[in-house]
């Protein structure tokens, strides 16, 4: 891996370039393709900046639906030609008693990881307001059927289902711009929301704030391309494109914006 490419990433990303490289390395001396599990957006970012780096080899994405969060990626050789199938991804819909319980995006992936089931190997969880549905690896798909009997107290039955049931998610990214002074994370969440900048420090300094899914606590972090932060209580930020600076210097940003 070319030394300068680390140089546009942070630090403690570095292990996941390195992960990437020796993904297109199997492809190089293979060549075949190779499928990833599921990538949060900014790691979709990662690989298709190094994928596009390289110019060998390529990248497609797919998290089941169009606007899908969580993605896999397939790195192939240009001979190749995917398709949907290629992506090995099953959609699942929970059954459970609708009159008597409530089901939450929380309560089903709190059910999944202490299940012993990795992140990575779920993608999105919708909801239409009363439907529940995720997606998993295929090759997980009978595991997870037979594990998942409860989420909670509740008792529940995962069904799989094919493309065509798909459900119409309730929640959507609206996009927004914004204007800020700077890329910290306090800032982007004052303009969003139209708090004080005093208030979203604390927000953030409080651990009401995740980065990528991950709690941290530092007001001052910078964000990066298609990096999410989720605010409690208020909803979730994508820092979509960095669009040029106004002539006060200040940034002109595209958003994806989730708001409670």
């Amino acid at each position: 891996m070319d030394e300068n490419v680390y140089q546009h990433f942070r630090k403690a990303e570095a292990p996941f370039i390195d992960q990437v490289a020796s993904w297109l390395q199997d492809v190089s001396d293979q060549y075949r393709p190779y499928l990833t599990d599921f990538l949060d957006p900014r790691q979709q970012y990662i690989v298709e900046a190094i994928v596009g780096e390289k110019g060998e080899q390529r990248c497609q994405f797919d998290g089941g639906y169009v606007s899908a969060e969580r993605q896999r990626a397939l790195l192939y050789p240009d001979y190749f030609e995917p398709t949907q199938d290629d992506f090995a991804i099953q959609l699942f819909e929970i059954h459970y008693p609708t009159k008597f319980a409530n089901l939450s995006h929380g309560k089903i992936l709190g059910t999944l990881v202490n299940a012993g089931i990795k992140r990575e190997v779920f993608g999105d969880i919708m909801t239409d307001g009363e439907r529940w549905q995720f997606f998993v690896t295929a090759s997980m798909a009978d595991y997870i059927q037979a594990q998942i009997t409860q989420i909670g107290r509740i008792g529940v039955r995962l069904e799989p289902k094919g493309y065509t049931d798909l459900l119409v998610p309730k929640d959507a990214w609206v996009l927004e711009h914004a204007t800020v002074s700077s890329l910290r994370v306090d800032a982007l969440i004052s303009a969003v929301y139209n708090i004080s900048r005093q208030r979203s420090k604390e927000l953030v300094e409080n651990g009401k704030i995740k980065l990528n899914w991950q709690v941290f606590e530092r007001p001052d972090f910078e964000l990066g391309l298609r990096d999410i932060i989720s605010v409690r209580g208020f909803g979730r930020i994508q820092l979509r494109e960095i669009e040029g600076k106004s002539k006060k210097d200040k940034y002109r940003l595209l958003l994806g914006v989730l708001r409670k």
